[in-house]
């Protein structure tokens, strides 16, 4: 199995130096053009996730491969690294970062491990322990990252029914500032709300992001269903009252039920 595992890596190797010296589109690629083209297949590949797609998670883990044997052939290019650098380095630090596989240490559980990590990560010289979260992550992932590495230093509710009080204060403070038609607040506020629901959803080992989309692919279902619904009767939804598109969304929750 590793023999094959191997040969098959050397062969992805071998064909992108052979398009990056061939291929009129590979030749002209640099980090910066990969750039969004990595980021659109990084969120194919988390709708693949989302959807247990295990065909697609294949297929989109594939192309995240090359994407990384791109850049570091772009980066041999350019005097900077090599691709044996690069893996070298992964496996340094994941070495040095679990010393309770490779040292003496000992935990517990996964817990201290990743406070462990963090502590690590500021022994290297990181200056914060959210200095690892990307400025470029969407809110939803980021407020989730930064909230977690937060908890590993113990920057951290005792449970969830206390979070689920500042949810409520949250609610409330809300509510003020819209009362008082404070635009800047209620927008202020409204961040505040989201942050700490998604601080309750991680309390309840929810994955805030994707329970998002899990909703997001449920609202298109259903709404394209009562546009089908609303043109087999003859019907245009921009005409019809509130009330009757209303009766068709009960009946698609119904059948999907």
């Amino acid at each position: 199995m590793d023999k094959e595992l191997s040969e098959q890596f050397l062969r992805l190797v071998k064909i992108m130096d052979e398009l990056r010296e061939q291929c009129p589109w590979d030749k002209k690629q640099t980090v910066q053009t990969l750039r969004q083209l990595t980021i659109e297949e990084t969120y194919e590949l988390a709708d693949a996730i989302t959807e247990e797609d295990w065909k697609g998670i294949k297929e989109e883990l594939g192309d995240l491969l090359l994407h990384i044997v791109f850049y570091a052939r772009i980066g041999k290019e350019k005097g900077q690294f090599t691709l044996d650098e690069v893996i070298s380095s992964i496996c340094d630090k994941l070495v040095s970062r679990h010393p309770h596989i490779y040292g003496d240490v000992k935990v517990a559980d996964e817990e201290e491990v990743k406070k462990n990590w963090e502590k690590l990560k500021l022994k290297e010289g990181k200056k914060s322990v959210l200095g690892g979260v990307p400025a470029s992550l969407p809110a939803t992932v980021k407020a989730m990252r930064l909230q977690e590495k937060a908890r590993q230093v113990g920057f951290e509710w005792e449970n969830k029914d206390q979070v689920w009080e500042k949810v409520e204060e949250e609610i409330r403070e809300l509510k003020e500032t819209v009362a008082e038609g404070d635009q800047q607040g209620s927008e202020e506020e409204f961040g505040d709300l989201v942050f700490s629901l998604i601080n309750y959803a991680r309390f309840l080992q929810i994955d805030a992001e994707n329970a998002l989309e899990r909703t997001n692919k449920k609202f298109i279902k259903r709404f394209t269903g009562m546009e089908q619904i609303a043109l087999e009767k003859g019907k245009d939804l921009s005409r019809m009252s509130l009330g009757e598109m209303d009766a068709i969304w009960e009946e698609i929750k119904k059948q999907s039920s």
